[in-house]
This record gives structure tokens, C-alpha cells and sequence, in this order.
């Protein structure tokens, strides 16, 4: 079985993917003349937007719930696999991937906007919705659907589970059975709790997080200070294929380092446009701006902090895919994993370093867990929009806490194959449907844009075929008007 899923996971992360990851992502910048630069000022405004409703979540919720999808065990044990394969390089492009993805965060996200529907009292969106409404390919929508489902209800997450039980096992010899078990009851707490509790939760415990890892990593590097430039000139001559021991694997440092960005933040494969579609926002380019900032704090932040604690300590191995021996073994027998990154940070906190990377895997972990349950809940939704089988969502969330404790005591290689299957499968089918859908997406910025040099909040932007946009846009024009009104009178009484 082990074999057969290896043998996929080899044609599905070829080089066709890793092309086209980094070919939508520079289509895009260069078609939002980099969007993703030019407004990151703007982007860090906009979380302050923290208004939500009874449909919507806020944008600031929907940014850390997305987040929590990005942000997980491939900013920590992704990152180690990627430098044991592609060498000190893949950390390089890596982060040009996560540059480039912030363009395809963009489009996506202001595509969920844009396309977003009510649905049992709430917003709901995704790469189906505007699959289907804006390309009006029902039956491609409804495979993407039942592929996301699949995916993020049962292949991807054993893997954050394993790894949650691996982290705790090295550190506090717990057995992966009994973090198991506590892991899938706390999740069964959250995801029976509905969408609302699983948002309160993740903009409370991802900012936190994010906090406390970039702060280990600035202690770490200062500890190590005089190995920095040594550090980073390694990174750059590995990347661009001029350095000794490791200029022979760039090939393999593009693809490693792509593979590992796009499995930690997701950009073009549709994660985020869940949680996007969910937020209450006045123009969909609004949340788009939102999530390209997510793809920083993702990769070029945090993926970036495991990277830099891992080389500038040596707790790393080389050993390329077909290699017959180590290019660079620092540390013999540790397999890649979290266990590189505890081992850097107890070279500082001997005693407590394992056990800090352990809880930080837990929240990373946990917390993508709770975004990976709502995606797949309302790609339930979408296929069952009728609701004539609500029985649906309690299967999938027994299902979904079944595999949470089997992925807990299975191999963590089979558990990051199935994941990669997972995520492979979904990218190249959003990919391909945003590149199609660049149109609506891109006349969305260019009405934000205009509105935006008007010196007035940007609110609505027509798109056809987008019809709850059309009812805000009518409810915006009736508040205008009100206010309108009001101010009429007010002078009206001023007067007399």
C-alpha cells in the first residue's frame, strides 16, 4: 500500500506541478503589477476591520482562521524535509515561492468574495462556488468538491496528528495513543461547536503562536550570531547553484523548496478561500489583500524561522532522493522532522528547547486541524446546498475524529504521502480554474483601486453573476441613503 501511494505522490508532485506553481504565481504578480507589494501597507490596515455579523465572521477572524490553515506542522517538520532533500538552497525558494503565491492568495481569496453565497444562516464559498458560478462548469465544481472533501476530511489530517503525537512522545514520553486520544476529544469539542467557535479560536491562539515562535527564532540567531552570514551566504551559493557541496542538487532545491511552500501556505490551492468566503467585508478585494499578508506570515515568517534555527545550529542532515550517501550529515540517525528543530533550539534552552517546539507543534497543529474540519464541512454543504441529507455533517465529523486518532499511531511517512496526494491533487485543479477566472478577480482590483484614488472606503464591485453582491450592494446603497436622509434633516432642524 506504502508503495502504491509513493508512486503517485512522485507523478502528482512532478515537475509539471512545481512549473505551474511558479507560473501562476508570477502570471499573477505581474498581472496585479504585484499586488502583494504594493498594498502591504494597506493589508496591515485592514485587519483592524474587525466587523463581523450573524452571516459573517470578521475579516480579522477569517485572516487567523485561514492562517491556522496555513500555518502547521510544514512550517516545522515541511521545512526539515525540504532541506534534508533540496539542501540549505530549498529555504531560498521556498520564500520566492510564498513572494509569488501572495499574487494567487490575492485572486483566489477575491474570487471566494466575490462568489460567495448564504447558505443555513451563514456565508459560504470556495473554489467550487466559483467554479461553478463563475466559470459555470457545475460538474467540475462538484469534482473539486469531492476532492477537497476527501482531502482535507481524510488524507491530510493524520498528518498533523502524527506529528502532534510524535512531538509530545520525543519530548514528555507521552504514547502517541494517549495525545491521540486528547487531541480528537478537544476537536470534537470545537467542531461540534460550529463555525463560530472554531473562529473565536483560532484569532485568540494563531497571533499568540506566531508571537512566540518569531521570538524563539530572534534568540536562537542571536545566540548564534557570528554563524549568520556564513548562514545566509550558504542559503543564497546552495540556491543559485554555486556553492561546493551542494550546487549539484539546485534542481532539486526549486522543486523541494516550492513543494514544501506550497504544502505550508497553500497559495493556488484553495485553502483559504473557505475561510474568505466566511468574512464579512465591504469589497471582496478586501479579503484578498487579507490573505496575500497570510502568505508572509506563513513562509517568509515563520517557515522561514524553522529554516534559519535549523542551519544556523548545523541540526541538519543532506541526503538527497537517489543520493547513495549524505551530502552533509550534522547530526547521523535523526530523521528529518520536528526533531531538528527541537535539537536547534536546545542548544539555547537545554532543558525546556524539546518541550517548547512540542507546544508549538501542538498549536500549529491543532489549529490547522480546525480550519482543515471547516473546509470539508462546507464542501459538504456545497454538494448537499438543499440540505436534504444533514446527516452528512455527522458522518464527516466522526469521520474526521476516526482518522484524528489513527493518524496519531500510524507511519508519519505514509501519513505526509497521503497528505501530498492531498494537496497535490487540489492545486493543480485550482490552479487551472483561477488562471480562467483572472478576469473578474482583476476587474475587482482595478474598481478597488478606483475607489481607493476617490479618497473613499471601497464597497461592492459589480460581477456578473454574482448575485449576493448584488443584494449588499443594494443594502450599502440603502444605509447611503438613510444617511443621506438624516443629514437632511439634521440641517433641516438647524434651519428652523
Amino acid at each position: 500500500m506504502e508503495a502504491i501511494v509513493n508512486t503517485l505522490v512522485g507523478y502528482i508532485w512532478g515537475n509539471a506541478l512545481v512549473i505551474l506553481s511558479l507560473g501562476v504565481g508570477l502570471y499573477f504578480t505581474l498581472a496585479t503589477r504585484g499586488v502583494q507589494f504594493r498594498y502591504l501597507i494597506k493589508m496591515v490596515c485592514l485587519l483592524k476591520e474587525n466587523k463581523a455579523s450573524k452571516e459573517g465572521i470578521s475579516s480579522f477572524q477569517a485572516f487567523c482562521l485561514a492562517l491556522s490553515g496555513r500555518v502547521g506542522v510544514g512550517n516545522i517538520a515541511g521545512v526539515a524535509t525540504a532541506i534534508a532533500a533540496g539542501g540549505p538552497g530549498a529555504i531560498f525558494w521556498m520564500v520566492v515561492m510564498g513572494l509569488l503565491g501572495g499574487a494567487s492568495a490575492f485572486i483566489e481569496s477575491t474570487l471566494a468574495q466575490i462568489y460567495k453565497q448564504r447558505s443555513d444562516g451563514q456565508y459560504r464559498g470556495g473554489s467550487p462556488y466559483y467554479i461553478e458560478k463563475g466559470l459555470k462548469l457545475k460538474p467540475f465544481a462538484i469534482i473539486v468538491a469531492a476532492v477537497i472533501c476527501l482531502s482535507y476530511g481524510v488524507l491530510v489530517p493524520g498528518i498533523q496528528a502524527n506529528t502532534i503525537a510524535d512531538s509530545f512522545q520525543t519530548s514528555f514520553n507521552i504514547p502517541p495513543m494517549v495525545t491521540g486520544a486528547i487531541v480528537t476529544v478537544l476537536m470534537a469539542w470545537l467542531i461540534f461547536g460550529g463555525v463560530k467557535r472554531i473562529a473565536s479560536a483560532a484569532d485568540k491562539v494563531v497571533p499568540l503562536m506566531a508571537v512566540a515562535y518569531i521570538i524563539m527564532m530572534v534568540i536562537i540567531l542571536g545566540s548564534h550570531y557570528e554563524k549568520v552570514p556564513a548562514m545566509f551566504g550558504l542559503i543564497f551559493r546552495s540556491a543559485l547553484g554555486m556553492d561546493a557541496v551542494f550546487g549539484g542538487i539546485v534542481g532539486t532545491a526549486v522543486s523541494w523548496g516550492v513543494r514544501r511552500a506550497v504544502f505550508s501556505n497553500v497559495a493556488g490551492a484553495g485553502e483559504a478561500t473557505f475561510s474568505s468566503a466566511a468574512a464579512e467585508v465591504s469589497h471582496p478585494a478586501k479579503q484578498g489583500l487579507i490573505q496575500a499578508f497570510s502568505i508572509y506570515i506563513d513562509t517568509v515568517v515563520v517557515c522561514t524561522a524553522s529554516g534559519l534555527m535549523i542551519l544556523v545550529t548545523n541540526m541538519y542532515n543532506v541526503f538527497p532522493d537517489g543520493a547513495a550517501s549524505a551530502l552533509v550529515e550534522h547530526v547521523p540517525g535523526v530523521a528529518a522532522g520536528t526533531a531538528w528543530t527541537q535539537m536547534a533550539v536546545s542548544t539555547v534552552f537545554e532543558s525546556a528547547g524539546s518541550g517548547f517546539v512540542a507546544i508549538a507543534v501542538f498549536l500549529f497543529a491543532f489549529t490547522t486541524l480546525m480550519a482543515y474540519y471547516y473546509i470539508a464541512e462546507t464542501t459538504i454543504v456545497y454538494l448537499d446546498r438543499k440540505l436534504k441529507y444533514p446527516v452528512l455533517k455527522l458522518i464527516l465529523k466522526l469521520v474526521f475524529l476516526v482518522i484524528l486518532f489513527m493518524g496519531s499511531v500510524q507511519s508519519v511517512s505514509m501519513m505526509w504521502s497521503l497528505g501530498d496526494i492531498g494537496f497535490g491533487s487540489m492545486s493543480y485543479l485550482n490552479l487551472i480554474a483561477i488562471v480562467f477566472l483572472s478576469k473578474p478577480a482583476l476587474r475587482a482590483l482595478r474598481d478597488y483601486e478606483r475607489q481607493e484614488k476617490l479618497g473613499i472606503d471601497p464597497k461592492v464591485a459589480g460581477v456578473e453573476n454574482a448575485e449576493l453582491w448584488e443584494d449588499i450592494s443594494k443594502e450599502y446603497q440603502s444605509q447611503q441613503q438613510n444617511k443621506v436622509g438624516k443629514t437632511e434633516g439634521e440641517l433641516t432642524t438647524e434651519q428652523k
